[in-house]
């Protein structure tokens, strides 16, 4: 009380008056004007509401709620978020306090929404790749892989999953099979797999190329007294029990006819099992073999999948495969027994091949791609080279791919361009693609009309390939199970020739310790 009284009291003399308890003076009408919805801050309960020059109309602290933003034109803008005044709709114009600095281009100057497109102008850098500039927020750009195929983020490569499902689990299958058979899920005796995996022996059970359970085979179905390893074999000794297995049991799957003394090529019945030319695909020879095998399998096989999608891709897998085997069959060592999906990833090989030769000016680096699949090649045709291994297998699967490719891939892009065509996406086999096939049949000589020259030679060569394809398979498989013909010197694309390497798959006869009866030996070094 004493303090109010001090400071209420008369003035000191020399002093002017001042009344502390009078009230504000007025605020003069300005741009200021607080909304009349809520209240403002500077309003008390028992007097005018007054507004302080330091609140801001913008800030949404004070004033209300955040301000809903949207893609459209925008309406009302704050003055500070373009920083050159009052934004448009604003009744008390341009903020005398705002700099006129120009920091985004005002909403109404381009109220277009994302509609993408090369040309379209965005807030995005340009895709490095493709110049293009119709990336937008969130979503990735397109990937190229080492090979420089383009890689679509949107399709699941369901047959390379699957196929490198099945093999796996068939590899397992024969690790334990092996295990149970000889204690040891991989051949440790009588010599060590260098592949780490199971026996020959145990593989040719299981359906590996061998060629003695598929054709008449000279110095085996003419002899009663042949003799090899069983699958549970664990020695080298001739006369153990386990090394004393007919033909019939050591191919499996309900047998093949016995051999008989003096029998021909034309006699019957024969081996048959036609189907080791399709169920090497599934298995390999040891851990070694089909890692490097489903590495490749799930870069080079993916990346292509992803391009051609995969019932091309499957055409090309198991064609070249099966082509593979029936080309070493013909001239590969005859007691050689071969798996593997490598005739299968060589086509791929092809196939990456041809893209790239294809659009070799559309590539950022094509000698660089180029060298990594000429490596890959060469890498994988010198291990065809190591004993025990097929080479021909490799061959024929890679031309076969090679001829796939150019009935299946899209034509080269300097042809496409000399006769006024565009590059297509390559579309799934669907309904649609079956509809294309009936009009085509109705219609056959709409498809061939206004053809330019360059066209119809490109598809004669397209022709020419496929047919002359399936001729060199009808004569390899007439030779393989009539003609018989052996090329002496074609071994040596699959060996080298030191320390008789080239001479491993080849029959030699030991004699047994009964001078009727013969062993089959060194068939599997």
């Amino acid at each position: 009380m004493a303090a109010n009284d001090y400071y209420n009291s008369a003035p000191v003399s020399g002093r002017p008056t001042v009344d502390y308890n009078a009230p504000l003076p007025p605020v003069p009408a300005s741009s200021l004007d607080p909304p009349t919805n809520y209240p403002v801050s500077g309003s008390t309960p028992h007097g005018p509401q007054l507004t302080s020059p330091f609140d801001d109309p913008a800030d949404s602290r004070i004033h209300g709620p955040p301000q809903q933003y949207h893609d459209g034109p925008y309406d009302g803008a704050s003055a500070d978020y373009y920083a050159v005044g009052g934004g448009p709709g604003d009744p008390h114009g341009p903020n005398p306090f705002a700099d006129n600095i120009p920091l985004k281009t005002h909403a109404s100057q381009s109220t277009t929404e994302y509609q993408g497109g090369p040309n379209h102008q965005t807030l995005y850098n340009p895709d490095p790749a493709t110049g293009a500039t119709d990336v937008e927020p969130g979503r990735k750009r397109r990937r190229y892989s080492v090979s420089g195929l383009m890689k679509p983020s949107t399709r699941i490569t369901w047959f390379v999953y699957a196929m490198t499902t099945i093999q796996v689990a068939v590899f397992i299958g024969e690790l334990i099979r092996n295990a149970v058979l000889t204690k040891s899920p991989i051949m440790i005796k009588p010599q060590f797999n260098p592949m780490i995996g199971p026996s020959p022996q145990l593989l040719i059970n299981m359906g590996a190329r061998f060629v003695p359970c598929m054709r008449w085979t000279g110095g085996i179905q003419n002899i009663t007294s042949i003799r090899f390893m069983c699958p549970n074999s664990t020695t080298s000794d001739p006369d153990d029990p386990t090394n004393r297995c007919s033909l019939s049991d050591l191919c499996g799957f309900s047998g093949v006819p016995l051999p008989s003394d003096g029998s021909l090529p034309e006699d019957t019945p024969q081996p048959n099992q036609w189907f080791r030319f399709i169920v090497p695909i599934f298995l390999h020879a040891g851990i070694i073999h089909i890692s490097f095998n489903m590495l490749l399998q799930l870069t080079l096989g993916r990346d292509m999948e992803k391009t051609i999608g995969p019932l091309r891709l499957a055409l090309v897998y198991f064609s070249s495969g099966i082509f593979g085997f029936v080309f070493g069959g013909n001239f590969a060592p005859p007691t050689i027994a071969s798996t593997g999906a490598s005739g299968c990833l060589f086509g791929i090989f092809a196939l990456n091949l041809l893209d790239l030769l294809y659009k070799w000016k559309e590539r950022r680096s094509p000698l660089k791609e180029l060298a990594y699949i000429m490596l890959d090649i060469v890498i994988c045709f010198v291990l065809g080279l190591l004993p025990g291994l097929d080479n021909f297998s490799h061959i024929g699967g890679f031309l076969m791919g090679l001829v796939l490719g150019i009935c299946l891939l899209h034509s080269p892009s300097a042809l496409r361009q000399r006769i006024g065509q565009g590059e297509p996406p390559y579309r799934p086999v669907t309904t649609d693609a079956k509809t294309a096939l009936s009009g085509f049949i109705k219609r056959p000589l709409g498809f061939f009309k206004g053809r330019k020259p360059l066209w119809w030679a490109w598809w004669l060569c397209r022709a020419g390939a496929l047919i002359g394809v399936l001729i060199v398979f009808i004569v390899l498989m007439n030779n393989f199970y009539e003609d018989r013909t052996e090329c002496r010197w074609c071994k040596y694309l699959s060996c080298l020739p030191i320390k008789n390497w080239c001479d491993i798959g080849t029959m030699k006869f030991t004699d047994s310790t009964t001078p009727a009866k013969r062993d089959l030996a060194s068939l599997f070094h």
